[in-house]
């Protein structure tokens, strides 16, 4: 679920701000960073929770055990949508500002 609310934040977080063109960088910042910081070493993404499933790495998870990393996924997601509807209200105000600086 953190990994997931992360991950959604910075994505929208940049391209709410007016700053979509960092979103490569934020991403792959976030991702590396969340690799250390996160017990499941950021599964983030519900894909490649799935694709982890059959794959026989120290990183890799029982099939069994992949709903409830999605169910958490969708989670993470869902509060990182509100708390960008919080954080950046007005998309086209923030959008805006940025065209003219």
């Amino acid at each position: 679920m953190v990994a997931t609310f992360g991950l959604v934040l910075i994505v929208l977080g940049v391209v709410r701000s007016g700053r979509a063109g960092w979103a490569p960088l934020a991403v792959g910042g976030y991702i590396g960073g969340a690799y250390f910081f996160t017990s499941s070493t950021s599964f983030a993404n519900p894909a490649v929770t799935i694709g982890r499933t059959v794959t026989d790495t120290f990183a890799g998870i029982r099939p069994s055990s992949a709903p409830a990393f999605v169910a958490a996924q969708l989670g993470g997601g869902a509060l990182a949508v509100a708390a960008i509807r919080i954080l950046y209200p007005r998309v086209t105000e923030a959008v805006r500002t940025e065209a003219r600086v």
